[in-house]
């Protein structure tokens, strides 16, 4: 069967005196029928040239599942005198969300089942989830289409009918006031930025608008503070933050300004007794802790509490009634400071790996002396402890079970460090068999993001394992663009070091090849969304290195997105990727590594390419476009396969049942055209 080619129409632009010609700008305009019919052809071809894998893929995906528990518990979460948990059952797609009251062995309540919000639907995601403060309603948000624009409902938890109050184009953050009656919200505006804060009272008329953020780089968020005392509305671009709180028993009053934003300084505020904390990176750059009283909060009256230092990066923090959790990141590990607000007194908790990922997690009460945190490794399934922070005793409440005759101990977990082009050591986390020999015969998978700031922990996933017991080793590249190594880690993969994410991966795949790990003929490498950038920008640069690529819902037409301020998103990353509008020098820098303007007549290796209809995050015609273009210029015959998810967005097919078929789908195309 012959690939699909797309008609090419030529669209001019001129920029900076730059003039290009696109001839498939065309595919953007979802209501032209021949996009539509485009989609459809690519996803045929696919269909048609995957067919000879359909039995792999039907082994990989009972394999797959036969490795979970379907019926399957959280560890509950105890607020007040009720536990709350989240459970699965056998055949069922979506998660029950239920509570038990008096104890966690009591009579079991279900409070939202999402497989009876998902009958009849074609895709389902639940966004917010929050009982009121007396635990008597439920807001709950859910998303049919893909899009991340939700629709929120109460639902009366006492008799089970939901209230006539709906609210509509809200977003993913919700909280309650304590009078139970009252909640607050974000609305998203026409570029699908969280822009806006409303108070909502139940069986009101009207809501009302309690703050708006006009800067396009500014995105709003709520958060309540652990003493549920205060509300604060988190105002954060890339580089700048600004945090309003409110009294949460004070529901109608203003929120008023924490600390006045200054350019460049980011920050975000929790409740301790008379102080509000401030985790700032003002004059630290991988932040310090400080703290200001109530009464009068300023900068002026703040002191330190934990200085900022080089090697060690401030994350976030719990705050309980005698203690202080604060989650740190030290040489690319996260860990868990604990300390005594009675005398300052502090210690860090002991993990037994040396490559692993560990956080706080399920923390809802104020006055307790114990800490939930998780633990997991690359060969150690997820676990929930309980910890005494008295007594530095720790509890396994639930370690997650891996079915299929799983043995951690016929698998190894290493970190190594490969050194870029600069001379800058990046971490590589590693997992693969015990009698796995370095004498390159392996097939390796190599993944990276590297953008943002977020940090790729190696933590558990049981997919892996139908690759790595074929065979493969399975990599992570901590590269630059992360801040895996603190905030300067992600300052040197971002704006005009962009570049650095991509020769920093570059050198990862080069060192495992040196190393015996793979051979550049069995390396396959995979990454979504600002990944997948790095995928297209790699295969660019390096297409010889690679055999297989993983592109899923990929950034690769990010200068033509860039050029576009009506797009979601495009003005808030002005200030990780730069502002190709107004920025001569940042048009041409983007345009020197956008995947989609560099696409060359050159050998490429084997691609599978995915994509969303509805998704807002990366447009769908990203990498429709650059797979069009791909088939007319690329010089040889290897596969190129386009697969676009006609009722889904950026995060793929919802339902667990439908992830595990997607997961399979991508293995047998790696395991069959490796």
């Amino acid at each position: 069967m012959r690939p699909p080619i797309a008609k090419a129409v030529p669209h001019t632009r001129t920029v900076h005196e730059d003039r290009t010609t696109d001839p498939y700008f065309w595919l953007r305009d979802r209501s032209d029928p021949d996009t539509i019919a485009y989609l459809k052809a690519e996803n045929k071809y696919t269909e048609a040239l995957m067919q000879v894998t359909e039995k792999l893929q039907e082994e990989l995906y009972q394999e797959i599942l036969g490795r979970i528990v379907e019926d399957d518990l959280s560890v509950p979460v105890k607020r007040d005198n009720f536990y709350y948990y989240v459970r699965t059952e056998q055949g069922k797609a979506y998660a029950i969300y239920c509570r038990k009251k008096g104890s966690a062995a009591g009579s079991e309540e279900i409070l939202l089942d999402g497989n009876l919000l998902a009958e009849g639907q074609k895709y389902l995601r639940i966004g917010n989830y929050a009982p009121s403060q007396d635990h008597r309603l439920l807001a709950y948000s859910i998303d049919l289409e893909g899009d991340e624009n939700f629709t929120t409902y109460v639902k009366d938890l006492e008799t089970g009918a939901l209230l006539p109050d709906r609210v509509e184009r809200s977003y993913y953050s919700l909280e309650w006031a304590n009078d139970n009656r009252t909640f607050f919200y974000t609305k998203l505006d026409e570029a699908m930025r969280p822009f806006q804060v409303w108070r909502h009272e139940l069986g009101a008329n009207e809501d009302t608008l309690v703050f708006q953020e006009d800067d396009g780089r500014f995105s709003v968020s709520l958060l309540r503070s652990h003493s549920d005392k205060y509300l604060f509305i988190d105002s954060s671009s890339p580089v700048t933050g600004e945090t309003l709180y409110l009294d949460a028993d004070r529901a109608r009053d203003a929120f008023t300004v924490l600390l006045t934003r200054q350019q460049g300084v980011e920050y975000d505020a929790y409740h301790h007794g008379e102080h509000f904390y401030i985790r700032t990176n003002e004059g630290a750059k991988n932040f310090r802790l400080m703290r200001t009283p109530l009464s009068a909060p300023s900068k002026e009256n703040g002191e330190e509490v934990i200085a900022g230092r080089e090697d060690t990066l401030i994350e976030g923090l719990d705050a309980f009634a005698d203690h202080m959790a604060i989650s740190e990141r030290q040489r690319g590990l996260t860990q868990i400071c604990v300390r005594r607000m009675s005398d300052g007194s502090s210690y860090y908790i002991d993990f037994p790996e040396p490559v692993y990922s560990a956080g706080t997690t399920g923390n809802a009460e104020y006055n307790t002396k114990t800490l939930r945190f998780a633990y997991t490794s690359l060969i150690t399934s997820h676990s929930v402890f309980d910890f005494d922070m008295e007594t530095r005793e720790r509890e396994l409440k639930k370690q997650y079970e891996v079915r299929g005759g799983y043995d951690p101990s016929k698998y190894r977990s290493e970190r190594i460090f490969a050194k870029a082009s600069d001379g800058v050591e990046v971490p590589i986390s590693l997992v693969y068999g015990a009698d796995m020999q370095r004498d390159g015969s392996h097939p390796l998978l190599l993944y990276g993001y590297g953008a943002y700031g977020a940090s790729i922990d190696p933590s558990f996933n049981a997919d892996r394992f139908s690759l790595i017991d074929r065979g493969f080793v399975y990599a992570i590249a901590h590269i630059r663009g992360g801040e895996e190594l603190g905030k300067a880690w992600h300052d040197d993969g971002k704006l005009m070091k962009k570049k650095n994410t991509f020769t920093d991966f570059i050198a990862c795949a080069e060192h495992l090849i040196a190393e015996g790990y793979t051979a550049k003929e069995r390396l396959a490498i995979i990454g979504g969304s600002a990944g997948g950038l790095l995928m297209g920008a790699v295969v660019n640069m390096r297409p010889d290195l690679f055999r297989l690529v993983l592109a899923k819902v990929p950034f690769v037409d990010n200068l033509n997105t860039g050029l576009d301020p009506t797009l979601p998103m495009t003005i808030a990353e002005y200030e990780e990727f730069g502002n190709p509008v107004e920025e001569r020098a940042a048009y041409a820098y983007i345009k020197s590594y956008s995947p989609y303007e560099n696409v060359e007549r050159k050998a490429y290796p084997a691609m599978l390419v995915s994509g969303g209809l509805n998704d807002p995050r990366v447009s769908y015609w990203e990498p429709a476009k650059w797979v069009a273009k791909l088939r007319a210029m690329k010089t040889n015959d290897q596969i190129l396969l386009l697969k676009t998810d006609m009722g889904s967005g950026h995060f793929g097919p919802s339902g667990r049942y439908a992830h595990i078929r997607e997961v399979a789908f991508d293995y047998a195309f790696l395991l069959t055209y490796r």
